[in-house]
């Protein structure tokens, strides 16, 4: 399951440094990072979690093509007004490459200032598909959520021998009509059967009669599983009821739900039949790095602390960035190093083995967790089968 296996001459960390990191000495100026996020603000919280894991990566790899790195922050203030500015900030302290921001809209109010500074730029939560998809100086190492749509519809035919499914996901909701079409395409297409969805309902959130009809349907139906892409505080009032009613399918969630919380607001009993997918399982290692990453953090931030995913990418976004700036010999030529960027192949992320695709966004493994005596247990693993992909 481990596609780190396939580099040549990466088969240890000391090999992979080697690889990846260490390089000889560049006649070039100080090389500089960006670090684009809110550090103040309503999403400051998320934006100080990305950078932690920026600042061990930078703690760990502290140079890049034989220079010292150097962190130059750019505190957005939550405000997409303000993060504008920030971006032409950077552009002007002449930094490589950009880490951030947290929050799509952040990163959208930056894309056009970026590209036009020719400034490679790898975003580390955002799923809006817009931040990509025209612009291409802008990459990023978070999962799109199509993606787990694909990995939950696998996992549901491969792992659980599901023959039958059903959705159910809120009206005009633009995230779950999306993320529900890749779940609904691949669990047909794997299945054989263009009627293996046998209940697709969109409900009105308010309305709990509704959602008790919705619930009824899909008893009825017989279906295997339900893929349920909503919050998690939606979806724990979901499965509540769903418990209630007796409904004994397997509901699937996106990474919405991969929290403790999902059990304290459902309780126990509810979360029983339960399987969702994760962007960073912190009990698998799917990479050399992934132990590295994770024994790093606990050194530094105790040996209880559990590293969220927003770390876990910020950690990748760096270590991509220094291996980017290696391989292009320069910090100073924008256009080169986006080419790099662009090319990485089977990069070993914490998080993952990264690929980018042609719109910047990554092909990565993906891990489904289920719910198993109130523990969240790693299930299945998607490894992407990137040949086919390109």
């Amino acid at each position: 399951m481990v596609l780190v296996l396939n580099l040549t001459g990466c088969a240890t960390f000391e090999n992979f440094k080697s690889t990846f990191i260490d390089k000889e000495e560049e006649p070039e100026s100080t090389v500089r990072i960006g670090v684009f996020e809110p550090l103040s603000g309503k999403d400051k919280e998320m934006g100080e979690m990305e950078a932690r894991g920026i600042e061990l990566a930078h703690t760990m790899f502290p140079k890049a093509l034989g220079k010292e790195v150097e962190l130059v922050y750019g505190d957005n203030k939550s405000d997409m007004n303000v993060a504008e500015s920030v971006a032409k900030e950077l552009v002007d302290k002449r930094v490589s490459i950009v880490l951030g921001s947290y929050g799509s809209a952040n990163s959208l109010a930056a894309v056009s200032t970026f590209e036009k500074a020719k400034l490679p730029a790898i975003a580390i939560t955002n799923t809006n598909p817009l931040v990509t998809s025209y612009n291409p100086f802008y990459f990023r190492v978070c999962l799109l959520d199509s993606f787990q749509g694909v990995a939950l519809a696998k996992y549901s035919v491969e792992a659980l021998k599901a023959s039958s499914a059903a959705i159910m996901r809120p009206e005009n909701d633009d995230y779950a009509i999306a993320v529900s079409q890749t779940f609904s395409d691949k669990f047909i297409q794997m299945t054989g059967n263009a009627n293996a969805v046998v209940v697709s309902c969109d409900y009105e959130a308010d309305k709990k009669k509704q959602v008790t009809e919705d619930l009824k349907k899909i008893k009825e139906s017989g279906a295997q599983v339900v893929f349920l892409p909503v919050k998690l505080e939606e979806a724990a009032e979901i499965l509540k009821q769903a418990k209630k009613m007796g409904v004994t399918a397997l509901f699937l969630g996106t990474d919405q739900w991969d929290s403790t919380k999902l059990m304290e607001l459902a309780g126990k009993e509810a979360v029983q039949n339960v399987s969702f997918s994760t962007i960073f399982d912190p009990n698998t290692n799917t990479t050399i790095m992934s132990d590295n990453f994770k024994k790093a953090y606990k050194a530094k931030y105790g040996q209880d602390a559990v590293p969220e995913s927003a770390a876990a990418l910020g950690f990748d976004a760096y270590m991509i960035a220094v291996d980017s700036l290696n391989k292009a010999g320069t910090a100073l030529n924008g256009e080169a190093l986006r080419k790099v960027i662009a090319n990485t192949r089977e990069f070993p992320g914490a998080s993952g083995t990264i690929t980018f695709d042609m719109n910047g966004d990554p092909i990565k493994s993906v891990v489904v967790k289920k719910i198993v005596g109130g523990q969240a247990i790693s299930a299945y693993t998607m490894e992407p089968d990137i040949v086919s992909m390109y």
